[in-house]
Order: C-alpha cells, then structure tokens, then sequence
C-alpha cells in the first residue's frame, strides 16, 4: 500500500492529482530552495516516487533506460541496461525521450517507450522481467504518450496507432496478455479505474472517444464520442472521474460532463454539460471541491462549475498550454511548460494566485511531484529537487 505521500503512477496514488502531507507555506519565497540536481537524460516522462526511491524513465543515447535514485540525495542507487529506442522524427522530433510516466506497484515498475514497447522491472534491483514488443510499430502522430496503469496484479495499456490500436490488460508478473480488445488508435491521456454500480473498469481516452472495458475480460461495456475540433486531432487529457461522473476535454473540444448509470445489464451515458470556452491541449483537469481548474489551450488558468459547467472565471497571466495542477490540501500547485511554479488559492469566483516562481530556462512538461516539505520536477534532460 503507497503511502499519502507517494506517486507511484501517472497523476499520484488514486490518479486525480492529489496530494496529503505536504507542507504548505504561509509566505512563499521567490526562489525555491535547490537540494540537488541531476542530469538523468531526455524525457518528459514525470517520475515516480515510493517510499524512499524516485524512478525515471528516460533516453541516453539511442536506448531508453530506467533509472533508480536515492529520493533524498539524488545518488543512484541503480540503472537499467538499456534497449534500443525509436528514432522520433516529424513534428515531435525536438522531443526525443519518453513520455509515458512508469508506473510502479507490488515490487515492480512498468515502463512504455516511444515506440510503444512495453516493460517491466524489479523495483529493487532494476532487473528486467519482461518485455513484450508485440504492439510496437505503429504509433500515434506525437509517439506513444499514454502512462500503463496497475491494479490488483494486472497492468492496462493502449497501444498502437494512428487509426487502430488494442486495449490491453497483462499478467503484471509474468507479461503474459491476459485479454486484449480491437479499438480505435490510442490518444495521448491515460487510463483511469471508475465503478458503476458495482461494475469496476478500466476507462480509456482512446482518439475520438472515451471506451470503459471490463476487467476480468476486456469487453466494452460502453463507448462515448469525444471528437475533437478543427485542426490537429488530438486528445491529451485523461478523463477525470467522479463516481460515476466523467469529465473530459480536448483540443478545440471545449469541458464537457458525463453522466454513466446502469440499466439492467446495459450502461447508458448521457451528456450533463458542455463549456464551449475553454478545452485544454496537453492539461488533464484537476476536480476540487466541485469545480475544474486547469491551463487552457491559449495558456490561461480557468475554473469551471462541475455541477453545471457554468465559468468561475479565467486569469489574464500568460502560462502555456502544457501545464499540471496538484491538490496540495489548502493551495492547488501548478507548472507551466515555460517553467514557472504557481501557487493558488482555491476560489471559486476569482483567480488568487499567492505565488509564481521562475524554476528554469529549460521547458518542464513532467508533471511535479510534491511530498512533504520535497518538490521534485523533472525538465526535458534533469531531475531537481526543491525542499521548504
């Protein structure tokens, strides 16, 4: 079990984006205090963090490695042997690492190349289990984004693309397929679990549409188009869950509201909201106490009722359109790709931002990483870590 101020996978512990225990200040500084900084190689891919031991995934040279590091001096403790990487050409060449963030659970991590080979280790020791290269091949436009998501000895992953793609669950000792389900190519947010009515599954951003499988077998229990608007197709965003309420964006998609309920042995979903204002890029939206923030397409911050989809407001400062927020408790924490450390102060009619700090030069599209008085973010080829 991860402790509260773990992150173990993709968006945390439970996959929303939030965290407990981590040290809020009354006053926040102009610059944060730098413990360490280690180069790691190339990626975007946001670590993972259990107990005492930090895990990135990223690119030397032509191979992809993983990386174990000491989470409180940043020396390694140990390193994969690596294996060969794709080359990453076209629109997404300046970004040549990893994307998907491992994913680490009952002793082992889970790692996706941009190739969309798939991988697990012992989290001890750093020594490959398995590895299955039987999806790898065709990718999305942008290379494999999407994060591998673990639950009760099973690990769920999209793969393929740019039109056809599998859902896939695999044996997590073993890598064996356990099911895999013939669907549309695979988008660039990732899975999350949601249950309806007693019904527990795996739900997918897939292209165009949200899919939400049965676990034992992979059967699609139901399917809801989420197109998205002119210009380059893409969704980025996971699905943001709340019992058995589902939020969505996209690029040029605006936020919309989902409703999920069961029906004899049949799920229906019907469309609660949709703000045509807003749509996010590359920001998974954080749901807090009833309302959505996240960074918009054009790189404003916004907030919008969950209840209804009415706008709260947006803020004027320029940020960029790659950003993340976490759920610290009192304050949400968010980071832009140009760098720059937010703090804001939940409010549901004006934008209050207590705090932003300036961290690099360098671009940051990993998500941060918050545990108790540590802040941990990863650039496009090094991991810092920050203390309060």
């Amino acid at each position: 079990m991860c402790k509260a101020q773990d992150w173990p996978q993709w968006r945390g512990t439970n996959r929303d984006g939030r965290v407990t225990g981590f040290k809020v200040l009354q006053t926040w500084p102009r610059q944060l205090n730098q413990s360490w900084k280690v180069d790691i190689g190339l990626g975007d891919a946001t670590p993972a963090l259990v107990k005492d031991r930090l895990y990135v995934f990223s690119r030397i040279g032509n191979n992809e490695v993983l990386h174990c590091l000491d989470a409180l001096t940043g020396k390694q403790v140990w390193q994969s042997a690596g294996y060969p990487a794709d080359v990453v050409t076209g629109p997404a060449s300046s970004h040549p690492g990893p994307r998907s963030s491992p994913a680490v659970g009952e002793g082992k991590v889970v790692t996706i190349g941009v190739g969309g080979d798939i991988a697990c280790f012992d989290a001890a020791t750093g020594k490959l289990i398995w590895r299955n290269e039987e999806f790898k091949g065709a990718v999305p436009q942008f290379y494999t984004g999407m994060s591998p998501l673990l639950s009760d000895g099973v690990c769920f992953a999209n793969l393929g693309g740019p039109q056809t793609g599998q859902f896939v669950a695999f044996d997590l000792a073993t890598g064996s397929v356990k099911w895999k389900t013939p669907g549309e190519g695979p988008a660039y947010g990732s899975p999350v679990l949601i249950t309806i009515d007693g019904s527990k599954q795996i739900l997918f951003q897939s292209q165009t549409k949200l899919a939400s499988l049965n676990i034992p077998d992979g059967k699609v229990l139901w399917e809801y188009q989420t197109p998205v608007g002119a210009g380059r197709v893409q969704n980025a965003a996971s699905p943001v869950v709340d019992q058995n309420k589902v939020y969505y964006t996209g690029l040029n998609n605006g936020v919309n509201a989902i409703e999920i309920k069961k029906q004899s042995n049949e799920f229906t979903v019907n469309k609660l909201w949709t703000n045509p204002d807003f749509s996010t890029s590359y920001c998974t939206p954080l749901l807090k106490d009833g309302y959505l923030y996240a960074f918009s397409t054009n790189g404003r911050l916004f907030c919008v009722n969950a209840v209804n989809g009415q706008t709260g407001w947006t803020d004027e400062s320029a940020f960029q359109n790659f950003g993340s927020l976490i759920d610290a408790g009192s304050v949400i924490i968010g980071l832009s790709s140009n760098s720059i450390f937010i703090v804001l102060k939940p409010d549901r009619q004006k934008s209050n931002l207590i705090a932003q700090i300036k961290l690099s030069e360098i671009g940051i599209y990993a998500h941060p990483i918050l545990s108790g008085n540590r802040i941990y973010i990863k650039d496009s080829e090094s991991l810092t870590m920050f203390t309060l």
